[in-house]
């Protein structure tokens, strides 16, 4: 648990990054986009429905958000040959990137949820040191799409089926290894340094899979014109 670090805020500089491309050719690196806003989201692997979704909703928004001058880039914690079969079903014109060790999520300073050790008597302190019974608690709808608030992983497990979405060996991978990353929006300036950001499930794992909106990221990326 040692290894946690906090996330980027408003006023620090995005750290360097160079990451392979799902949909354009060769890598993307922050000095590549150095000189113009964009608004960056890490968010889990294709096995997390929640997850497709968002990226679906940030390809929405991308004409919005370029017409206000800020380009929009995702991360997706999966390995580009899996993520480029993906995408080239459902593309998306955001500019998708990929992580499937998560090391930039980490640089940026996004959390994952780290469970303490059976019978620990430490203070559970989120996402940092959670107790099983906390997470077990957690119950989620939020995009409203269940019937009623399920656990987490029951969640996933039901819109998955609804999507016809069938992880295969890359994803179950990608499970063992970072099922608990959480998910984190930065909006970079020109100079690269962040101006807002937002933090998946702040208040606990009730708030899973709750991201920002699209008035809430038109507004932080209005908020460079000022």
């Amino acid at each position: 648990m040692g290894d946690q670090i906090r996330p980027l805020q408003p006023g620090e500089y995005a750290p360097a990054f160079t990451l392979p491309s799902a949909n354009q050719e060769g890598t993307v690196s922050l000095a590549s986009l150095h000189g113009h806003p964009f608004l960056i989201a890490f968010v889990r692997g294709l096995h997390c429905p929640f997850c497709r979704r968002q990226v679906g909703q940030l390809g929405g928004l991308q004409p919005a958000l370029r017409a206000a001058g800020v380009e929009t880039v995702v991360v997706i914690n999966t390995p580009v040959e899996r993520a480029r079969i993906y995408f080239r079903h459902r593309p998306t014109p955001a500019v998708l990137l990929c992580d499937q060790d998560c090391s930039t999520h980490r640089a940026f300073g996004v959390p994952r949820a780290e469970f303490q050790p059976e019978g620990s008597r430490e203070q559970p302190v989120w996402p940092y040191r959670v107790s099983m019974e906390q997470f077990e608690a957690a119950r989620i709808n939020p995009t409203g799409e269940l019937p009623e608030a399920l656990h987490p992983m029951a969640a996933n497990t039901v819109l998955n089926a609804q999507d016809g979405f069938e992880l295969n060996e890359v994803d179950h991978a990608i499970v063992v290894s970072h099922a608990t990353q959480l998910v984190g929006h930065f909006l970079i300036d020109a100079d690269g340094i962040v101006r807002w950001v937002h933090i998946e499930a702040r208040d606990g794992p009730n708030s899973l899979s709750i991201f920002p909106n699209a008035a809430e990221m038109l507004a932080a990326a209005g908020s460079l014109r000022r």
